[in-house]
């Protein structure tokens, strides 16, 4: 599978998710997923990807390419916190 490939299957597992855990009383239809970051090695992929709902929800998607399988991870951000460091 094309790296191109790739990332529009996991924006499209990304929406079919989204829609499918949406609140019933939202009346969302339309939004959009972007990818936030993505690598290729070799035959395998990984891709984090996100939408633009105010659900706090990132994604992770990670494709094996030996196995010809992508593994789907949803998460949801609680807290962002800026820390200070000392060097």
């Amino acid at each position: 599978m094309t790296n191109e490939k790739f990332l529009d299957k996991c924006k499209d597992l990304v929406k079919k998710y989204a829609i499918e855990h949406l609140d019933k009383t939202d009346e969302i239809t339309n939004f959009n997923v972007y990818v936030v970051w993505s690598c290729k090695t070799l035959q395998n992929s990984k891709a984090l990807l996100s939408t633009d709902l105010k659900d706090g929800m990132y994604y992770e998607c990670t494709m094996d390419g030996d196995k010809k399988k992508i593994y789907f991870d949803a998460y949801k951000k609680f807290e962002n916190r800026a820390i200070d460091i000392e060097e």
